[in-house]
């Protein structure tokens, strides 16, 4: 099926069936009772379908919306283009031609698939080239490259602790941090965001003869505030813990040239013992990076379950992140580009009254609190032509909903007046 074949199947369905609502990917489920599924939990799946059964007819459901074409800066969607104000995206490399040609370089030499699991049969010179990349990108002696950020997560923290061990965690770290927690049955304790001293309160109560990680992010998701990392290297000499930081959202964004946050803060790379990163945002591909000292990248390789047990990260993935980390490096403009945009964008949110809480990076988050409210503004700034992304619990706590702006280094300042604008007019009684 050729790409025109499929734009026509999607718009078939997303026309069919008269006096659907616009927003509505679920096919009028919504307009009949929409009953909760049989053998689910109603504890956890009732404030779900009371907040979709509610807004999903009223047209208010702005999430998976198709997007016709690559994303960028202005996105198509729906027959309509809209200002991209909730990207990853944050150096606007999606698109960049020679990551592009990178990836189908890749896909002429090596295929669309490896053809097996990293551990047995599906390594090939292009993750090794990668890994090189990123340890060097981090100051580290070796990585290993996983087919997702989340898989690289849930592999490393169940390979590094089990029942009888602590993990010491930030409250706001990613759900696949807390999923490798769970599935290595360790003892979880996490302490008040961003403060070390309640760090340490729970790095001082560990078991005796417990190993412990600590885990903490380097630019948190929702909140776009970056954490305090000299102070959390200090309390891991101190109390003999691992440190994992998770720099998703940190890389290509943090640092004068993108490096992350130990080169915000101006530590050497060799202070942390796990870096873990995503190559799904300011890289603009797919899959997650791990890295560290050479020792424990031999024994991850041997021991984390989706570098054994599933599939390797394909060719044009691994090829696009490579070229990726050698543009960030290039073109370091992107990165003083991005860093300004988001000081411009909070400066105006807060100019007129908005709550943006203690943001300092690209993620800039327009706290109203309502999820009902929240989803309303989404829906509205979606009708002026602006794709503003809502968050709403369990992504964050109840009461705080919010709209998830993200600065990205191909906006103009033109952009956040218009977004901004659009946001006073939305968020009117």
């Amino acid at each position: 099926m050729s790409l025109v074949d499929l734009q026509q199947a999607s718009e078939t369905v997303r026309h069919a069936g008269e006096g659907a609502p616009v927003l509505d990917p679920f096919h009028g489920y919504f307009d009949r009772e929409g009953p909760i599924p049989e053998g689910v939990d109603p504890a956890r799946s009732r404030p779900w379908f009371d907040l979709l059964g509610w807004g999903v007819p009223a047209g208010l459901y702005t999430y998976q919306r198709a997007l016709e074409g690559r994303s960028g800066a202005r996105v198509r969607v729906e027959g309509r283009d809209l200002l991209m104000m909730s990207s990853y995206d944050y150096l606007g490399l999606i698109g960049h031609p020679r990551i592009e040609a990178a990836a189908l370089e890749a896909i002429r030499a090596y295929g669309t698939g490896t053809g097996g699991v990293r551990f047995l049969t599906g390594t090939n010179g292009l993750h090794h080239a990668l890994e090189e990349r990123f340890a060097e990108f981090k100051g580290a002696e070796g990585a290993i490259v996983f087919s997702s950020g989340y898989l690289a997560n849930v592999g490393v923290v169940s390979a590094l602790v089990g029942p009888g061990d602590r993990v010491v965690a930030d409250e706001r770290v990613h759900r696949s941090i807390l999923d490798g927690c769970r599935l290595a049955r360790a003892r979880v304790r996490t302490f008040r965001h961003n403060d070390p001293a309640a760090a340490e309160e729970a790095l001082a109560g560990r078991p005796a003869g417990a190993r412990v990680l600590l885990i903490v992010e380097g630019l948190y998701s929702m909140d776009g505030d970056v954490c305090p990392l000299p102070d959390f290297v200090a309390l891991k000499k101190r109390h003999a813990a691992l440190l994992m930081v998770d720099e998703a959202h940190s890389i290509g964004v943090l640092g004068a040239t993108g490096r992350g946050v130990h080169e915000h803060f101006g530590i050497a790379g060799s202070e942390v013992d796990l870096w873990v990163g995503s190559l799904a945002k300011a890289i603009p591909s797919i899959g997650g990076a791990v890295a560290g000292s050479r020792a424990m990248m031999i024994y991850l390789q041997h021991e984390t379950a989706p570098f054994m047990f599933s599939a390797a990260l394909c060719p044009a993935a691994t090829a696009a992140s490579s070229a990726a980390l050698d543009v960030i490096l290039e073109e370091t403009w992107r990165v003083d580009r991005v860093r300004e945009n988001a000081v411009a964008l909070r400066r105006g949110l807060k100019d007129r009254g908005f709550d943006t809480g203690n943001s300092e990076g690209p993620i800039v988050p327009v706290i109203l609190g309502s999820e009902r409210r929240t989803w309303a503004v989404a829906r509205r700034l979606h009708d002026a032509g602006i794709y503003a992304t809502a968050v709403v619990h369990p992504a964050v706590p109840r009461g705080t909903a919010r709209l998830r702006l993200c600065a990205m280094a191909t906006h103009d300042f033109g952009d956040y007046d218009e977004a901004i604008s659009a946001l006073v007019t939305a968020t009117r009684p």
